[in-house]
């Protein structure tokens, strides 16, 4: 993408701007044994990440990425992957590298910045506390904040109006097919980080605006 200087910029939370995936699979694999089912291990809960906690456990109840369980099994499991997550949010989540240089720039740069994420705001705000980045965002907008989420285009409008500037001067930062097409239904531009959660897909394939290894690489896109 030509170099773009927008008005504001959005950013998602797992797989953006932090790895979250160690404790979600703990999470994931203690309530599988509590439920005397077997764990599945990190490399299949990194695939099944990025559609808020509910969905996270109905993938694992089923072992595929679109199932819907027993209801009743999803009934007991639910509220134990609640409890452990409560407990279990930042324990072993990190920040990925370049995080910190990229939210310097764009501080520096006087962007107004905000969070979108669809991960519910009981586990986004401790988790961006815990972090030590919640401050950077002027709105943190989470899953079960508004009435959709992504890849409704809603959350980013609701930004957008929030800082009153207009979609087309606005930038979404993610790594999924679903930032990506909240962005384009919302006419956002949209850039993504090559390492995220994307069930195992390219985030190329998405054709996002750009694709970039790190944060620390937004200075030599954004004027």
């Amino acid at each position: 993408m030509a170099q773009f200087t927008p008005e504001m910029v959005l950013i998602d939370v797992d797989g953006t701007l932090v790895d979250s995936v160690p404790d979600l699979c703990f999470c994931v694999d203690e309530m599988m044994t509590r439920i005397g089912m077997a764990p599945h291990g990190e490399a299949s809960v990194r695939t099944w990440v990025g559609n808020g906690v509910e969905r996270l456990v109905r993938r694992a109840l089923t072992n595929s990425l679109d199932g819907e369980p027993d209801e009743a099994l999803f009934a007991k499991a639910y509220p134990i992957f609640l409890d452990l997550y409560a407990v279990n949010t930042s324990q072993r989540s990190a920040l990925y590298p370049g995080v910190e240089e990229g939210l310097a720039f764009l501080r520096q740069g006087g962007y107004q910045l905000g969070c979108v994420t669809n991960k519910a705001e009981q586990f986004t705000l401790p988790l961006l506390r815990d972090l030590g980045i919640a401050d950077h965002f002027a709105i943190i907008i989470s899953g079960d904040t508004l009435a959709k989420k992504k890849p409704d285009p809603l959350p980013l409008l609701h930004a957008a109006a929030h800082f009153g500037v207009d979609p087309t001067v606005s930038l979404m930062i993610g790594d999924s097919m679903s930032d990506v097409k909240a962005a384009r239904a919302a006419g956002f531009s949209i850039i993504c980080m090559s390492y995220g959660y994307n069930h195992g897909e390219d985030i190329r394939n998405s054709h996002p605006d750009a694709v970039i290894d790190s944060m620390a690489e937004l200075s030599h896109l954004l004027g």
